[in-house]
């Protein structure tokens, strides 16, 4: 058995403490009970009325997410799980990002990252995260596909899934019905398809642009690992709809991973005993799984205050 020096560290924030975060927390780390590791609060606690939140709450959010980030880029933690912020509240006090995944890249210096949801039937990675829907057209590039398949095989490999399968969504419907209803198949997609194939070469496969009305069944139906997504809401509503309870948010990229529930601080529900803990559990389980299979420099050792 390992001693507590060597079981690996995974730090965790409250997120917006006036919202779930505490609950499915508590409830989470009692199921993890005797795990192999060592779980490590991240910054402030602070007093708030459930379902109320407020400037502090939102500072304190801010303020762990900031002690998470630098545990990560010390080496003090291997890992963090993050409990759900309100971004909104968030950007209320000055928060400059439009979210954790664009946080984390920014504090620990990656340039090259992307968002990955994972649950028991469906894995994306998405091309672009939280931008307007009319922006999507315009930012997506073959060089952004190309990135976050290449993160994605990583990650799957990692995980141990030898040879990867992976598909890129149209971002049209229909896969743009041979330019009818729009070019970015023929003129983005297919490129970065070609060049992803090169890149990966024999560790992964790659279809794509594939129809995204129908691409989504088939890897949940096991005939993909994983599909790239040219935008949030393309792949979220597939995988919430199978996966809510169980699905976890990852931050490709980074030198220590980041995890997350997939979902919101439900402020409405803060405080009841209603949440399910089940995404904030598994978000710890996939840390776990992932630092099982970890070969990167050892963590410093001293302790965090939280």
């Amino acid at each position: 058995m390992n001693s507590p020096a060597q079981l690996p560290v995974i730090g965790y924030t409250l997120g917006d403490q006036a919202g779930v975060g505490p609950e499915v927390l508590r409830k989470a780390l009692l199921e993890l009970q005797g795990s192999p590791a060592r779980f490590v609060p991240m910054g402030p606690v602070v007093s708030c009325t459930p379902g109320v939140p407020n400037a502090d709450t939102a500072k304190a959010a801010w303020e762990q997410l900031e002690t998470a980030a630098d545990a990560l880029r010390e080496g003090k933690i291997d890992a963090v799980v993050t409990a759900p912020v309100c971004k909104e509240n968030l950007q209320k006090v000055g928060f400059p990002f439009p979210g954790q995944t664009e946080f984390f890249a920014d504090r620990l210096h990656v340039k090259k990252f992307a968002m990955c949801l994972t649950g028991k039937r469906l894995t994306v990675g998405l091309c672009t995260i939280h931008v307007a829907l009319e922006q999507v057209p315009r930012l997506l590039g073959s060089e952004m596909i190309q990135q976050v398949g290449c993160l994605l095989c990583e990650f799957l490999l990692h995980l141990d899934k030898s040879q990867p399968r992976l598909a890129v969504a149209a971002l049209n419907p229909h896969s743009g019905e041979g330019g009818a209803f729009g070019s970015q198949e023929q003129t983005i997609i297919t490129p970065a398809v070609l060049s992803l194939r090169k890149l990966l070469g024999s560790r992964a496969s790659v279809d794509g642009p594939c129809v995204p009305d129908s691409v989504y069944r088939d890897a949940a139906n096991g005939l993909y690992d994983a599909v790239i997504a040219p935008y949030h809401d393309q792949a979220l509503i597939p995988l919430k709809l199978l996966d809510f309870n169980c699905a976890v948010n990852v931050t490709l990229g980074l030198p220590r991973p980041r995890f997350s529930p997939d979902h919101g601080t439900a402020f409405n529900i803060a405080g009841k005993n209603m949440a399910d803990a089940g995404s904030t559990l598994q978000a710890f389980r996939l840390a776990l799984r992932y630092l099982s299979h970890d070969t990167s420099v050892p963590r410093k050792t001293p302790s965090i205050s939280g």
